[in-house]
């Protein structure tokens, strides 16, 4: 188990993410590609701990991490211990050193108290082109689960197909196994602590969280988490294709598969422009507006997918413009806000019945040019999803193209209202926890996730009744199903507070170090828990009511056999008295023992005649004492009986627990 420290030092360097929509400037040349993750300060306690992490490629998604790991946490610097470029992610993404790993515990340091740690994703991940990698993996076990973009559990079958291997890299020989069937990367098989073993994974659907649930075998294990991602390039050219058009004035913007806007940038003097490199993936959009006094021909917006080689054909967006042709017919779609609405699909159509459609761009605008001089124009908006038409409604008509540009026809279109809440245990927010939407007279069900803060939001939702349920994570109960009407407005205020039954652990040692066998009763609201205490003396009880509980230890009866007195005629019953000796060693019995059932006795019995004390000669050595009970624990001699038929007598002491 490596304990935070054994490589060699090197630095990383950090790139930027684009933050609101600033204009990008073109990447170098020799840009890096793969980049290892950072992350946030740890905050929080004990079994209550919470970070972020930030993949470096621009577009990926920040996760929050939220852990219930024991102390100590650490997110050391990656300056000795690190995945070198020899290792097999290091091969394909670069050495992590100078990069930070997080570094967790279980949650109790036995088999029965694992940590749970999730990462929930602010949207989808991108579904190729970054690795996670699970380092130290020994003398523990941890099983690997996810949530996919629609907020369902990833099948088994698909995270095995993640997992590219293990190695170790601190050059040992020791190295994980990987169980396909319980999604479980497990250790050696003698649970040895070891250093440097390791596996990775590389998921390709696109996923809302991932869950790591860490568990000791033996020891006290510390396991290590990476994440690396892929950037590749966007870019593509503007070209003029008639008249004057000032193409260094062209605005690009890249717009995320999940409709966020990551950048703006314009091309040079030769129409070529570089938004700069971003996360794999398929799905990101490319919009343009064109330059003061021109239009764009074709298409304003082109889908680009940059998983392949830099500067491949998927990679790029091209575009042509043109100085406006008289007389242009104009205007701009937006919301009762006055935010604009991109992607719109606007249809120009000509008293001559001809039609043109195209879309507006990032700024909500549109501009239909070479309209012959006439009469009888009109433009329709086809309203998109999640939308309902303005009270201008969705047609214009009546248009007389003259000598002057037609301007200002413009709609508007409101959003449907959104439903949201929070999930809490405890009052803390659970994230990556799944929440649906289910219309109370039937149709299609919306799944989404919670927040790394156990907010939800369905925006834009059709009028009508619905049912809202949760999915509590494993260990939280309550109330999980609520009823909404939506209208007209937003529906807020749709929570769900679960509670999580707790637990309690701890240690039970004597003088001499950790007691197993030990039992541990754990009494308060509901019904008392009674477990054993494990080889290294822990013990671990969870599903406890919410309350103050007591812990109590009964003490193992200790018995040694030392030099007997001299021993009556007979054994004692147990329980009987003898002079200064009380019976209590006798054949082991059932526990708990059964009540004897009663004999009625039909004459009395006569007294037993008294007889003479006799010695019996000691034939064998003396046995010696074995050492003194452990410290605690109160003694109390007890008579000499035979355990046994036949072996010999001896003195029993018993030491039970005060």
């Amino acid at each position: 188990m490596t304990r935070l420290g054994k490589l060699v030092v090197a630095a990383c360097a950090a790139a930027l993410l684009v933050a609101g929509l600033p204009l990008l400037t073109p990447a170098p040349a020799q840009a890096a590609t793969d980049r290892w993750a950072s992350w946030s300060p740890i905050t929080g306690t004990s079994n209550a701990y919470a970070t972020s992490v930030q993949q470096r490629s621009a577009g990926f998604p920040a996760a929050a991490v939220a852990t219930d790991s024991r102390a100590n946490v650490q997110l050391p610097s990656g300056a000795s211990t690190f995945l070198g470029a020899t290792t097999p992610p290091g091969q394909k993404y670069g050495s992590s050193v100078g990069s930070p790993y997080l570094a967790l515990r279980p949650k109790v340091d036995n088999a029965s108290g694992p940590s749970t740690t999730t990462y929930t994703f602010d949207r989808p991940t991108p579904d190729t082109g970054w690795a996670f990698v699970l380092g130290d993996i020994d003398a523990d076990q941890v099983r690997v689960t996810a949530l996919d973009a629609a907020g369902e559990p990833v099948p088994a079958a698909e995270v095995d197909s993640w997992f590219k291997g293990g190695f170790n890299y601190a050059g040992g020989a020791d190295q994980p196994t990987w169980n396909a069937g319980t999604s479980t990367l497990v250790g050696n098989p003698t649970a040895t602590d070891t250093d440097g073993a390791t596996g990775w994974f590389e998921p390709d659907v696109r996923l809302r969280s991932l869950t790591l649930v860490f568990t000791r075998r033996a020891g006290f294990p510390v396991y290590q988490t990476w994440f690396v991602s892929r950037a590749r390039p966007i870019g593509g050219a503007v070209a003029v294709a008639s008249g004057t058009c000032a193409v260094e004035d062209t605005v690009l913007t890249l717009v995320s598969p999940s409709g966020d806007p990551l950048g703006s940038v314009s091309p040079d003097a030769a129409g070529d422009y570089d938004l700069g490199e971003f996360a794999t993936q398929s799905g990101y959009t490319v919009r343009v507006t064109a330059p003061p006094g021109c239009a764009v021909v074709g298409a304003s917006a082109r889908a680009v997918d940059n998983r392949g080689n830099d500067g491949s054909p998927a990679s790029r967006a091209d575009f042509t413009v043109r100085q406006v042709v008289p007389q242009p017919i104009s205007g701009t779609v937006t919301d009762p806000s006055g935010a604009p609405v991109a992607g719109v699909s606007v249809t120009l159509t000509r008293p001559d019945a001809s039609v043109v459609t195209l879309t507006t761009g990032p700024d909500g605008g549109y501009l239909f040019d070479d309209n012959p001089v006439d009469a009888g124009y009109s433009i329709a908006i086809a309203v998109p999803d999640g939308y309902v038409p303005g009270p201008g409604g969705t047609v214009i008509g009546g248009l007389a193209v003259g000598a002057t540009p037609i301007t200002g026809q413009d709609f508007t279109i409101r959003s449907l209202p959104d439903v949201s809440g929070r999930g809490t245990g405890g009052g803390d927010g659970l994230g990556s926890v799944p929440v649906r939407l289910t219309p109370t007279g039937g149709g299609p069900v919306v799944t989404t996730v919670t927040d790394g803060d156990g907010r939800y939001t369905f925006p834009r939702v059709d009028a009508d009744s619905y049912t809202i349920s949760i999915e509590p994570p494993e260990g939280y109960t309550g109330t999980t199903t609520r009823d909404a009407v939506v209208g007209s407005v937003d529906v807020t205020g749709q929570d769900f507070a679960l509670v999580r039954p707790g637990a309690a652990s701890g240690q039970v040692s004597d003088d001499d170090g950790p007691v197993a066998g030990v039992t541990v009763t754990v009494d308060g609201p509901g019904a008392p828990v009674a477990v054993d205490t494990d080889a290294a003396g822990g013990y671990f009880v969870d599903d406890l009511d919410p309350g103050a509980h007591t812990a109590t230890v009964t003490a193992p009866t200790a018995t040694t056999c030392g030099e007997p007195p001299p021993c009556p005629s007979r054994p004692p019953r147990p329980g009987r008295s003898v002079g200064a000796w009380t019976s209590s060693c006798s054949r082991p019995r059932p526990s708990p023992r059964p009540p004897r059932r009663p004999r009625p006795r039909v004459h009395p019995r006569p007294p037993r005649r008294p007889r003479p004390p006799r010695r019996r000669r000691r034939t064998g050595p003396r046995r010696r004492p074995r050492p003194h009970p452990p410290t605690g624990v109160r003694a109390r001699e007890t008579a000499p009986v035979s355990p046994t038929p036949g072996a010999p007598r001896c003195c029993c002491w018993s030491w039970p627990a005060r």
